[in-house]
């Protein structure tokens, strides 16, 4: 786990059972309660960002889309997909209007 280079103290409001869960998870852990959750934060950030990057590729893709209309039908690319592999392996199809 890599320690920014400078933190700083927030406070979590949790009720009762998420902290009582939370506990249970680190002692079963052998962690402290505080790393579980840094990591956990961590982890969800990281996801959403992904989440977030995803959303935007498929906005710019669907502008693309849009003004272009090229694409490639899920027919074509389900036909592609079930040659890898194959002795008569396909390239990928091309986009087209």
């Amino acid at each position: 786990m890599q320690k920014a280079a400078s933190t700083r103290s927030t406070s979590l409001k949790l009720d009762p059972d998420i902290k009582e869960r939370i506990q249970k998870l680190a002692d079963s852990q052998k962690r402290s309660s505080h790393g579980l959750m840094v990591d956990a934060i961590r982890e969800y950030v990281v996801k959403e960002e992904k989440r977030e990057q995803l959303r935007r590729d498929a906005r710019l893709a669907w502008d693309e889309y849009q003004e272009s209309g090229l694409h490639v039908s899920g027919d074509e690319v389900v036909a592609w997909l079930k040659t890898w592999g194959a002795e008569d392996e396909q390239d990928a199809p091309t986009c087209h209007k």
